[in-house]
């Protein structure tokens, strides 16, 4: 644990002590047979302070005890990662309460980029919300207290389960780690200092996150190596309920983060929308697409800056060009205060190449300042104020102190060299001006040595450079005219009509100018680590801009995208109301032009129950619902020309329709899996997105399961877009309060031909049999759909024979049509129409009700009317068979 005392801190771990030297800010490496130890298939203690186990990253794991299995309550596997996340270290540690409704802790270390996140959650029994955290953050370790896998508590299995697609392994550490007590002090010693008073308010009482924060770092100080010194560490504390909720395979079938079929391709929203200039606001994108904000004022807030930024010109090309050269600042930063363990040449050449990066770093932010100039929005003259000068200006002192001005970072390996061999100022060690010159007398030996080859032996020899041989000779073949390679030549490679090689005189001009190279870095370090000491003071402010400047990148991200399509700004409201949506992927993808489409849903519309044809877009329409409401809680302008959304705390998905060979599944097995998984956790201010369900079984019952499934959603009060082929579905619940039937239309005029039309319009689709019309566009043969449409026939007329419409449909329907009106008239209320327009409204809406009650009425009289003529039918039938009686009756008391 680090301190602010000048002393060594002592830590026992039973046999060994690992000790801290806090006054020069290193720590020594304990000896290896005191590691923490992990094995691939067995939990066990190693000495005795830890119990780890480590799950391989890929490969099956060990499910308990040989011929015992549990049932998964987890969402069912995806087969493979959907998440495209960076290869970072990152290490999390999760701790529960036990009870009924858990509280679990979580902390999260990411030990790249210097950040600590906190969160406490109240979880279901299916520890659904602590999953999601999880794939957001996709941890590479994951630590649970070792008391939980023996025997294995319910969080523990389910973790388990879902850490083979986030590609993660399990640790466990002792129960004496997660203390409460080492969790303050952690928080109170490595926080930023205008940090901590806000941060213990935060998690004041969130007993489990703190615990879960001292686990995670005493893990990385005894079981990685990896230490930071006091005021160092940005830590926040993240509520549960700041963000909508999407799982893993949710993520996985909108391809929020990845394409389904080519992992690598753009195809998906996060490579929609990330025109980024940073790997910071690369980063910051991708975690607002896993987890959408639900804070309307914050979104507010963005909308307003991305307006700014997509209608001045001016200040958005200033702003792109200003991001352009940033590197990733957020790993430079902890690579400085991140204190080595057991301290090495490398890490004193990679501390004078984070210098030289943080130099250049500090040199950008300037330009940021003055792009931004003008700016109105609030968020966009925060970003500014914090870009100040005066917020950089000891931190540019301090580097020009030391660091020579003409320094700067190179991307080219010999470049870069020269530029650690010159970065600190001449006059702040004797020895390294001496040191210098040894070094720059031996480059020129070996820029003459490579001269003098090439004229002696009358080859255009050029000088190449890298990192593992220095200097070496590069030469064409072709260059040679039949003859061979003088003997002189060493080390020889041949690439591609290319001949690499050097001479036994360059391999030792290059030893000379290494050891030149190490001496001067060596002589460099005193005054590149006091640097380092000095800049940690300012690292809040550092870290501060490094924020900045990622939020920054990512609304003028979405800036580069919505002014290149036409995108439109959301607002937010009780009502999801959209005016020509579009898709946003597959509008990008595709060569012809969309077809946009409205989408409208309240709570009398809540469950929308799609029909249509195969390929008549009712995939491509569902789903874009779901990603456009993505993009509007991330802050972004979605493609339509108007657009109004509900928060929504929840997003679901069922989509997929592949059966899962990892879990020995099928495809109907799977589906019922995720439905069980979505009805645990559906509530008022979900949204589902559920594609062709119960399709994987009988007709029958596949129509039963999704009808009782439709029920369930429907009282949920969750908003809903249920796409089927199940004609019957439509029609039975478009009687159901809060349910509306729509479909995609087609055009099937011609014989022989289906045109998808791809618009979405009222009532259940009316195409009779389009099953075999594409069937006949295929085509099968003739004889084929010849006899399928005979049967196809025969059992429609029996169908239609059996069905009648009743009073209590038409009652049900009055019920539905006066919820309707009762709906318009509060948000009529609500609205914001003038007087003019609003008794227009009234008179068009009660025009529409007087025709629609009248149209009903006439419905319920031809009903009664067939109900007596059916009466009358069956009394006549009964007359005849009494009459029958009657007679038979007679001719029995008159015969013998």
């Amino acid at each position: 644990m680090p301190t602010n005392r000048e002393t060594s801190t002592s830590y026992s771990t039973g046999t060994t002590t690992n000790r801290v030297n806090t006054s020069t800010g290193y720590a020594y490496r304990p000896s290896t047979s005191n590691q923490l130890v992990s094995t691939s298939n067995r939990f066990h203690t190693t000495g005795d302070y830890a119990t780890t186990t480590s799950c391989p990253r890929t490969g099956r794991r060990s499910t308990g005890r040989p011929g015992t299995t549990r049932p998964s309550t987890a969402r069912p596997r995806t087969g493979i990662s959907t998440l495209g996340a960076d290869n970072q270290e990152l290490v999390c540690a999760v701790s529960e309460s036990r009870g009924i409704s858990p509280t679990v802790g979580l902390a999260f270390v990411n030990l790249d980029t210097g950040e600590a996140v906190l969160s406490q959650i109240s979880d279901s029994q299916t520890y659904v919300r602590t999953v999601h955290k999880l794939t957001v953050y996709s941890p590479s370790i994951t630590l649970i207290v070792s008391t939980a896998a023996n025997p294995k508590s319910k969080m523990f299995s389910i973790i388990e389960d879902s850490l083979a697609d986030i590609d993660s392994n399990i640790t466990l550490l002792d129960r004496r780690y997660w203390a409460e007590t080492t969790g303050i002090e952690y928080i109170q010693q490595l926080a930023f200092a205008d940090d901590v008073e806000s941060i213990k308010t935060a998690v004041n009482g969130k007993y489990y996150s703190v615990c879960c924060f001292a686990a995670v770092l005493k893990f990385a100080e005894l079981g990685m190596y990896k230490v930071f010194p006091p005021r160092s560490l940005r830590i926040k504390y993240e509520p549960s309920e700041g963000s909508m909720m999407i799982d893993l395979s949710t993520i996985r079938s909108l391809e929020l983060v990845q394409n389904l079929h080519t992992a690598k391709s753009r195809d998906c929203l996060f490579g929609l929308l990330n025109e980024t200039r940073t790997p910071m606001g690369s980063r910051l994108l991708r975690s607002n697409i896993l987890q959408p904000l639900t804070n309307p004022d914050t979104l507010n807030t963005r909308y307003d800056a991305l307006e700014e930024l997509s209608t001045k010109e001016e200040m958005f090309f200033a702003v792109r060009q200003a991001l352009k050269s940033f590197l990733d600042v957020d790993k430079i930063l902890t690579q400085l205060i991140l204190v080595p363990l057991q301290p090495s040449f490398k890490d004193t050449e990679q501390a004078v190449n984070n210098v030289i990066m943080l130099k250049q770093f500090v040199s950008l932010i300037q330009p940021v300042f003055e792009a931004l100039t003008g700016a109105r929005s609030s968020m966009l003259r925060g970003i500014r104020t914090i870009c100040a000068w005066e917020n950089i200006e000891v931190t540019q002192s301090l580097i020009n102190d030391t660091i020579n001005e003409d320094t700067t970072h190179a991307t080219r390996p010999l470049d870069l060299r020269n530029q650690r061999t010159y970065a600190v100022k001449s006059g702040v060690n004797g020895l390294l001006d001496v040191a210098r010159q040894t070094y720059q007398e031996a480059m020129t030996d070996a820029l003459q040595h490579m001269s003098d080859l090439t004229e002696e032996h009358d080859l255009p020899l050029q000088t190449k450079f890298d990192n593992t041989r220095q200097f070496y000779l590069h030469l064409r073949s072709s260059e040679l005219e039949q003859r061979n390679l003088p003997p002189v030549f060493i080390n020889v490679y041949r690439k591609k009509g290319w001949i690499e090689c050097q001479t036994l005189d360059l391999v030792k001009r290059n030893q000379k100018i290494a050891d030149a190279h190490t001496e001067v870095l060596l002589m460099s370090d005193r005054a590149v680590q006091d640097l380092i000491v000095d800049v940690k003071e300012h690292m809040h402010s550092l870290f501060k801009i490094c924020e900045g400047i990622a939020m920054l990148d990512m609304l003028t991200s979405f800036a580069q995208v919505v002014t290149s399509q036409d995108y439109v700004r959301p607002t937010m409201s009780e009502t999801l109301a959209i005016r020509a949506g579009r898709h946003p992927i597959r509008e990008k993808i595709q060569s012809t032009k969309y077809v946009p489409n409205d989408v409208y849903s309240t709570q009398q519309t809540r469950v929308q129950i799609i029909t249509g044809c195969n390929m008549s877009g009712k995939s491509s329409y569902i789903r874009s619902v779901a990603l456009m409401t993505v993009m509007a809680q991330i802050g972004c302008f979605v493609p339509a020309q108007y657009a109004a959304f509900p928060i929504m705390h929840q997003l679901f998905a069922r989509v997929s329709m592949d059966d899962n060979i990892e879990a020995n599944m099928s495809t109907f097995a799977a589906e019922m899996r995720e439905m069980s998984f979505i009805l645990d956790n559906v509530d008022r201010h979900t949204m589902a997105i559920i594609d062709e369900l119960g399709r994987g079984t009988s007709t029958r019952d596949g129509l039963a399961i999704a009808l009782s499934i439709a029920e369930a959603l429907v009282e949920s009060r969750a908003l809903v877009w249920f796409a089927t082929h199940f004609r019957d579905l439509a029609r039975i619940m478009s009687e159901r309060n809060g349910v509306v039937s729509l479909h995609l239309a087609v055009d099937s005029s011609e014989e022989d031909k289906m045109e998808m039309l791809y618009r979405v319009s009222s009532g259940t689709v009316q195409e009779e049999h389009y099953g075999l019309k594409l069937a006949k566009v295929v085509p099968l043969p003739p004889s084929v759909v010849r006899d399928a449409e005979h049967v196809a026939n025969t059992l429609e007329e029996q169908v239609k024979n059996k069905s009648k419409c009743s009073v209590t449909i038409v009652q049900a329907r009055r019920r539905k049509l006066l919820l309707n009106l009762k709906e318009h008239l509060m948000q009529a209320k609500s609205g914001g129409m003038d007087d003019a327009n609003l008794r227009q409204w009234l008179l068009d809406l009660r025009k529409e009700l007087v025709n629609r009650m009248c149209a009903l009425d006439e419905e319920a009289r031809r009903i009664q009317l067939d109900v007596v003529e059916d009466e009358e039918k069956g009394a006549q039938v009964e007359d005849r068979r009494e009459d029958t009686a009657r007679s038979k009756g007679r001719h029995g008391q008159d015969g013998p």
